[in-house]
């Protein structure tokens, strides 16, 4: 019985301590640095070759000729600017925010070339352009898409991190 007594508070105060912060802070900086490995491995993976990113965002067939390589070509540069901006943890709310709607852009078109029966790789981490259909796993992108997107939206709602350069700022 008296175990039952004190168990609910420390229970309660642990909760408290997560509701509160400390351990919510220590949460944001795993999912900022989760997120910055996302960015910076899709970045790396992409950068060597632009020619290869540029058939990756033609394959969806979405955008005009006229702005396939200068997106191709951009993406890997934006992707390692995120990864970068969220490892020093600076502008973390901004950076989530262009982050989830990159996301969106990226789950959008996914979708959109699963719904029309175009058959692709998504070039999400290099490569791309067209494949079997037996070699799609459009579902599986959506789902690790909607992870990520999860990730960036919780540093929207709390970007505010240990170790990171805003928490320095802010100081």
């Amino acid at each position: 019985m008296l175990y039952q007594q004190t168990a609910a508070p420390r229970a309660e105060s642990a909760l408290r301590r997560v509701v509160d912060g400390s351990a919510t802070d220590w949460i944001g900086v795993v999912v900022r640095l989760a997120l910055a490995v996302v960015w910076g491995w899709a970045g790396l993976a992409k950068i060597s070759d632009p020619a290869e990113a540029a058939q990756a965002v033609r394959a969806y067939e979405i955008l005009p000729e006229s702005l396939v390589k200068p997106v191709g070509y951009a993406l890997p540069f934006l992707e390692l600017a995120l990864a970068l901006l969220l490892v020093i943890g600076l502008g973390v709310r901004i950076v989530a925010g262009v982050s989830a709607l990159l996301l969106l852009a990226f789950i959008a078109g996914i979708a959109s070339a699963w719904a029309r029966g175009i058959s692709i790789d998504c070039g999400c981490f290099g490569g791309g352009g067209a494949v079997d259909a037996s070699k799609t796993e459009y579902l599986q992108e959506i789902s690790r898409d909607t992870g990520f997107l999860i990730l960036a939206a919780w540093l929207v709602y709390r970007p505010r991190t240990k170790l990171s350069a805003d928490a320095w700022l802010a100081s």
